[in-house]
């Protein structure tokens, strides 16, 4: 995401603004606060007013998009689902109904399996060459880009992030991803092994057959080609399941990648309730291999179903608690943006978000009422709208969570800067809200909130950050903000975390892989470290007669 927020932030430091050059910088950001004056409390104030009433007087927006798909894809058709069940989708903007999409169990469960094993082992798409296996991705790839407005609507219909983020920001994504694993799809080999003795000596890299994807809300449409595109490019068949607040854009992509020209009972998608169809999928017996994204209590959850079942292979991205580590030697006008950034993307909705603000003490005061003013600059509403930062959280329970955390901060007695309250009369809006103070005994320090709130702690020195930053059970990512090479490398090495952004943050680039230490999974998404989730390694070795060489 930051990938693109970052095609050139140029920071005026002794102007009142910031100016970003590229296009999501100017929809995920806006200005930045003026330096200290008798006149900005009065300015601020002023702010606050303005946002905090502009939600509840916005009619929403009427999407520009239809719904077309709302059935289970099981063998290339759309069903119902084998009970006739349907369950409801939410706009979060709302609370209202979207509309109703079939709900899987078990049994559809089994169909799809079904259909993904014969496709697997009978059907042509294991035995296709892998230039033509690329062939078809490539054009999927290229749908997607020519789809990506009604994408983009369907995604923030039923997530509720900010429509020039899904379409400028998360659909180019995923059509790159999808280009770069379409591209692998013929390179990927085994190789020549030298033995000691008369042995011709080889691997191969075989596809592992089944794999069932269990994908989040947060990033439906991202993630859903986070899991598709590697396994398809390694010859698999799939039965992926839906988060049950957001089938819609899988179901819609699914559509396309049949319009590709992928073979019937390749690619299944069931929209369903974690414990019905995900649980039927993590333990069915005839699932090769699992990918799993989502909290960290669901993973441990889907790993021991998997164990007791056929003790499938599981690849786990969870949840987080990254660290954003703000040094001494820091610009910190930039080091705010790219902290409140950090934290508030995607609602703060994101499983590596910077959710632990640690400052060093020199510079705290000032960081601190800088990232107050931020948050309060931060365009809150209707994502349809143009230049919205913050769109509504998912849905009411997540909206719930969010403010029993900001609760909780508030009783511990962490110092709410800013924030902490409802926007609006309807939808799940929240303030972005601002605690300082923060001690690490505190929950909003300890859990995933998953929502807009920026805890921000002050330390002395490396030793002490490196330590605190660590002493959790995430190691999804971190964040370290300096101009010192030796501190970033120091930090970097430090840090018990799969990735580290030094002076930048949400870097998300097709071959760079993502995954996390300790309780934040297991395995690595995206780039080459990724294709070896959906292939089996097998060892060959042939007796040779007379060799002229070894």
């Amino acid at each position: 995401m930051y990938m693109l927020y970052c095609l050139q932030l140029q920071v005026r430091t002794k102007m009142a603004t910031h100016k970003f050059s590229s296009f999501l910088s100017r929809t995920l950001a806006s200005s930045l606060i003026r330096s200290h004056s008798h006149g900005r409390t009065h300015q601020f104030r002023r702010v606050v007013s303005r946002y905090s009433t502009a939600t509840a007087s916005e009619e929403p927006i009427t999407p520009p998009v239809t719904v077309k798909y709302t059935q289970l894809l099981i063998n290339g058709q759309f069903v119902d689902s084998a009970s006739g069940k349907k369950m409801k989708t939410y706009d979060p903007r709302t609370g209202n109904v979207i509309t109703e999409v079939s709900e899987g169990d078990a049994e559809d469960i089994n169909r799809a399996v079904s259909a993904a094993r014969i496709a697997f082992d009978e059907g042509p798409w294991p035995k296709m060459t892998a230039y033509e296996r690329s062939k078809i991705l490539f054009k999927f790839a290229d749908l997607l880009e020519q789809h990506t407005d009604e994408i983009a609507a369907l995604e923030t219909w039923d997530n509720g992030k900010p429509y020039e983020q899904a379409s400028k920001v998360e659909l180019p994504m995923c059509v790159r991803l999808m280009r770069y694993y379409a591209g692998w799809a013929d390179k990927i080999h085994g190789l020549t092994v030298p033995a000691d003795g008369p042995y011709h000596m080889q691997t191969l890299h075989e596809p592992i057959g089944v794999a069932g994807q269990i994908i989040p809300w947060n990033f439906p449409i991202l993630m859903f080609v986070w899991k598709v595109a590697p396994a398809l490019a390694c010859g698999n068949t799939i039965v992926l399941k839906t988060a049950e607040q957001t089938p819609l854009t899988a179901l819609y992509a699914a559509k396309l990648l049949h319009e590709a020209g992928l073979p019937d009972g390749v690619l299944n998608v069931v929209s369903g309730y974690g414990p019905t169809a995900g649980g039927a999928l993590a333990s069915h017996m005839d699932v090769d291999k699992l990918a799993f994204t989502g909290s960290t209590v669901t993973g441990k959850l889907v790993l021991e179903m998997a164990a007791k079942s056929n003790l499938k292979p599981v690849t786990l991205e969870l949840g987080g608690k990254s660290p954003f580590i703000v040094c001494k030697d820091a610009d910190i006008d930039k080091a705010v943006e790219l902290a409140h950034f950090a934290l508030f993307f995607n609602q703060g909705q994101c499983c590596c978000a910077g959710s632990r603000t640690y400052v060093h003490e020199s510079v705290y005061d000032e960081f601190v009422e800088k990232a107050k003013a931020r948050a309060i600059q931060r365009v809150v509403g209707d994502p349809f709208r143009k230049d919205i930062e913050q769109g509504p959280q998912i849905d009411s329970e997540q909206f719930e969570k969010v403010m029993q955390y900001i609760k909780s901060g508030i009783e511990s007695g962490a110092k709410l800067e800013t924030g902490g309250e409802r926007l609006g009369s309807k939808g799940f809006y929240i303030q972005p809200t601002v605690f300082s103070n923060v001690n690490e005994d505190m929950l909003i320090a300890q859990d995933e909130i998953f929502g807009p709130v920026q805890s921000i702690f002050k330390f002395k020195d490396l030793q002490e950050v490196a330590r605190r930053a660590n002493n959790t059970h995430y190691g999804l990512a971190a964040g370290v903000f300096t101009q010192d090479i030796d501190t970033a490398n120091t930090l970097a090495r430090a840090l018990r975390v799969g990735t580290v952004w030094v002076n930048c943050y949400d870097v998300f680039d097709a071959a760079i892989p993502f995954g996390g230490y300790k309780m934040s999974g297991q395995g690595r998404e995206k780039g080459i470290y990724c294709l070896m989730n959906y292939l089996q390694v097998k060892s060959v070795v042939t007796p040779l007669k007379n060799p002229a060489w070894l």
